[in-house]
């Protein structure tokens, strides 16, 4: 028989049954710590951009971009407050 696609591109099947299965896996990711606006951003794709969240989950990049936006936002947030700071003139004394 001859080889699919799939089985030319390093793929396989199991048997389950009568039926074969291909053998699919997410590809592993490094573990990264997400914070709070990682966790709502993670909330804001499953709720509204659902294709977006099921790429970034399949091809194993979830967890860095969320790390990302993770770190942006905080930084942003903190420039945020320094300048709220100064604006009303309050020091760290």
């Amino acid at each position: 028989m001859a080889k699919t696609i799939f089985e030319e591109l390093g793929g396989r099947y199991e048997r389950q049954g009568d039926y074969l299965i291909p053998c699919l896996t997410v590809p592993a990711e490094e573990e990264q710590p997400i914070g709070t606006w990682g966790q709502r951003h993670l909330d804001y794709l499953k709720q509204y951009r659902k294709v977006t969240y099921t790429h970034l989950l399949t091809s194993g990049r979830l967890n860095a971009y969320l790390a990302d936006i993770d770190k942006q936002a905080q930084e942003r947030f903190e420039r945020l407050i320094e300048g709220m700071k100064q604006a009303q003139g309050i020091t760290n004394a």
